[in-house]
């Protein structure tokens, strides 16, 4: 009798042990509990008119557009005239400083809302620079445009074209709230406030979607106008804000 009540909670601890290493646990992360520019030991920043015909150009290192106060990131899309732009605003990244294979990525953010208006929380693929876009994949963790109170997650990668696959659901983002994604081996999951609203399976590369096995980074960033939300009108009140209260990776030690 007692070597089989030894021999259950044997089992009973090897058991709880292996679930305790599968528990989310912080790898990186930014609480922006500072003040000035975000940190460049974890961000850097992209500069000029990037992609999707926006109309805003982004600027590098100006607190005007991206500014840490009071224990919040701020990124800020104002209409002025810079460069040969009529708005400016921020698109932070850890681009070549910090990449990651899978994990927990959550922000807890407040966005702004107005015609024209695009504020996103995304990954690229680390190898964006030897093999282009969609090649490299991107996993959309929140994107929102104009006045609506919807909020998308979206997959892309490249299977002989570029291919995607998204939902959405209902949020207002004006609040603050947790936006998620939980990515392993298996498949990409989006959460808003803990609560999953889609999944794409990439278990054995499914779909080509071997790109979905390799290190992403993190990119921020409040775009104005572009192909998908068209451009602001006389409606749209400048400036405005992205509030990022912080931005946390975790990982599993087996994943």
């Amino acid at each position: 009798m007692k070597i089989r009540v030894f021999c259950f909670l044997a089992l009973l601890l090897s058991g709880c042990n292996q679930e305790k290493e599968q528990e989310w646990k912080i790898v990186w992360s930014d609480e922006f509990d500072y003040a000035g520019l975000p940190d460049p030991s974890k961000w850097g920043y992209e500069a000029g008119f990037i992609r999707n015909n926006e109309l805003q150009y982004y600027t590098d290192t100006r607190p005007e557009n991206a500014v840490v106060k009071d224990g919040t990131l701020l990124l800020i899309g104002k209409e002025e005239q810079y460069e040969s732009a009529s708005y400016t605003s921020a698109s932070i990244t850890t681009d070549r400083k910090h990449s990651w294979t899978y994990g927990k990525i959550d922000a807890r953010m407040k966005l702004p809302k107005g015609q024209g208006i695009w504020p996103a929380f995304w990954m690229l693929g680390q190898n964006i620079h030897e093999v282009g876009w969609p090649a490299c994949g991107e996993i959309d963790i929140m994107e929102h445009i104009n006045n609506e109170d919807i909020l998308y997650g979206t997959l892309h990668w490249h299977n002989q074209k570029h291919v995607s696959d998204g939902s959405k659901t209902n949020c207002e983002v004006s609040k603050y709230h947790n936006y998620t994604i939980e990515w392993d081996k298996e498949a990409v999951k989006w959460f808003l406030d803990g609560v999953q609203y889609h999944e794409v399976n990439v278990k054995d590369s499914i779909n080509s979607t071997a790109e979905l096995h390799k290190p992403f980074y993190i990119i921020l960033n409040l775009a104005i106008g572009g192909n998908w939300p068209k451009n602001p009108d006389e409606t749209t009140r400048f400036p405005d804000t992205v509030f990022v209260d912080y931005v946390r990776v975790y990982q599993k030690s087996k994943n």
